[in-house]
């Protein structure tokens, strides 16, 4: 008896698995609150220099009393003459008037990190990301060697020390050392738990539970945080509504247990009955003894077998040994950069949609609600080669489209369209972001599965430093990033035909399994256009 015939006993969709899940689409909105933190708490207002003839006046006097200066926000005046800034020969800024977005104050407003200290809130964000790499890997690889419980745990509540040490400074050192502590758990959180979720979900609830709790829960979170951030008006007490919830996981044991199927790589056959015994106990089932006891010899009897034939322990690294599923390995790494940077790129590059950034990305947040709806409804049909595949392909032609509308259309006049257009954009990133995390999940094997989803993403995690770049290409032309990424995307989708499709099929727990994994499928093979051959077939 194997994990999953073990697991099905066990109930495979119960009590159980809804707890799991609930506690999974907690863990999306302490993971949105703790994305949106790094945008928000360094957003810069409208600002302009500081004179005592502007004190009182509105936003629309200040623009116009800078209307004739250049670089209106870092120019310090003489005088003001019947509304007209006059530009002082000498001296500089010292302190600015900010004009407040919906009244909040932010860490950039409250301590004038503008003009000349404008990239004191750039570092703080390179640091965040620097930590963000650093924590991707380090969790990866204790999530193998500890557990996923323990690992979530930690990698949960550093980043709510990241926020919480961050809404108490004052200077840059403490500013960056902080957001470096923050940006550790970036992603990180959500990655263990959507793996501890996904070694206890069947194969045909992963979708649903996977996909829909994430469309809901993220979405919640980043639809609400911009109006928690308003309704509490400052960056500091933002940060304590962002971390606090995170001392939530430590209730998380009282009712999950620790992955069985990483126990069992690990030989730990008693601890993984145990935690059998906890999901059959939870779900009203029971186990009997002479199952338990089959269950753990086919593990034990597996072990002995790979010892006789020289078995060595699983690593990360030994994914590049053989041919197979080194391939598969280096095409996971490059369709994670593709995606990741493809879906910042869409996600940053806003054209026509002058508004409230608040109101603007949370309005934008609500594409994860289609996107999962989306996954569910096709996934479990077209495949995962087909999801991932058609995913890519779809965004890619809808970025072509929006990249010749941009050159050929006036912006000003045609803005919900363009805007329109982005969203659509922005739906298909999201839905092929989405996709890649199950698919990528399901072809590495569980031995490594912690560290290689860890690993895969941070490949395409370091490749969103290089969306900044493909943005500053519209200076040249301006579709040209639309254009860029759509190409990035056409070339991903071709990438998903090299890899084998995982839908219905027992998914390898060791290396040896995942290199001999669909060996003889062919590359266009889809498991929608497979029934509809066999119904063909038996038709005649």
């Amino acid at each position: 008896m194997d994990f999953q015939a073990a697991l099905e006993k066990c109930g495979s969709f119960g009590r159980f698995q809804y707890v799991m899940l609930l506690l999974y689409g907690y863990t999306n909105i302490l993971g949105s609150l703790h994305y949106f933190s790094q945008t928000l708490i360094t957003f810069t207002p409208e600002h302009w220099c500081y004179h005592e003839q502007l004190q009182q006046l509105n936003a629309t006097q200040l623009r116009a009393a800078y209307a004739n200066i250049s670089h209106a926000s870092c120019t310090l005046l003489e005088r003001v003459d019947n509304g007209t800034g006059v530009v002082a020969t000498t001296g500089q800024c010292a302190h600015w008037i900010f004009k407040h977005e919906s009244n909040y104050t932010s860490i950039t407003s409250e301590l004038e990190w503008v003009c000349g200290k404008s990239h004191h809130a750039a570092v703080g964000q390179s640091f965040f990301f620097l930590g963000s790499v650093v924590g991707t890997i380090l969790f990866g690889y204790l999530s193998d060697h500890i557990g996923r419980l323990p690992t979530l745990l930690m990698t949960t509540l550093s980043g709510a020390c990241g926020d919480f040490m961050t809404s108490f400074v004052y200077s840059l050192p403490l500013f960056a050392i902080s957001r470096f502590v923050s940006g550790l758990s970036t992603d990180t959180m959500y990655y263990m738990m959507y793996i501890l979720v996904f070694e206890y979900l069947s194969p045909k609830h992963r979708t649903f539970g996977l996909n829909i709790i994430l469309a809901f829960f993220y979405c919640f979170g980043l639809v609400t945080s911009p109006w928690a951030a308003i309704w509490i008006g400052n960056w500091r007490k933002y940060l304590w509504i962002a971390s606090l919830p995170a001392l939530g996981v430590l209730a998380y044991p009282l009712f999950i247990c620790e992955s069985a199927q990483w126990l069992l790589t690990k030989h730990r056959y008693d601890d993984a009955v145990k935690s059998l015994k906890w999901v059959a106990k939870f779900n009203g089932r029971k186990l009997q003894e002479a199952e338990l006891k089959q269950f753990v010899q086919h593990y034990f009897d597996k072990h002995n077998q790979e010892q006789k034939s020289k078995y060595h322990a699983d690593t990360f690294m030994g994914m590049f040994r053989t041919p197979r599923l080194r391939r598969f390995t280096l095409t996971l790494m490059l369709k994670s950069v593709i995606i990741t940077l493809s879906n910042d790129v869409i996600h940053r590059n806003m054209e026509g949609l002058g508004t409230s950034p608040f109101k603007l990305f949370s309005i934008t947040s609500l594409n994860y609600l289609p996107a999962g709806v989306t996954i569910l409804l096709l996934q479990n049909k077209i495949g995962r080669k087909g999801m991932a595949c058609g995913a890519l392909l779809i965004g890619g032609i809808i970025t072509t489209v929006t990249g010749y509308l941009i050159a050929h259309l006036d912006p000003k006049q045609n803005a919900l369209l363009l805007a329109v257009m982005i969203g659509l954009g922005r739906y298909g990133a999201t839905v092929s972001y989405d996709a890649e995390i199950q698919y990528a999940a399901e072809i590495i094997p569980t031995t490594v599965r912690g560290r290689a989803v860890s690993n895969v993403h941070v490949v395409g995690l370091a490749s969103s430093s290089l969306a900044f770049y493909v943005i500053y290409l519209a200076k040249f032309y301006k579709p040209l990033p639309s254009i860029f990424i759509s190409c990035l995307m056409f070339l991903g989708a071709g990438l998903c035909l090299t890899l084998p499709e995982t839908l219905n099929k027992k998914l390898p727990e060791n290396l040896k399994e995942a290199e001999n994994f669909a060996q003889d499928e062919p590359c266009l093979l889809f498991p929608c256009l497979k029934r509809k051959t066999q119904s063909l077939s038996n038709s005649t």
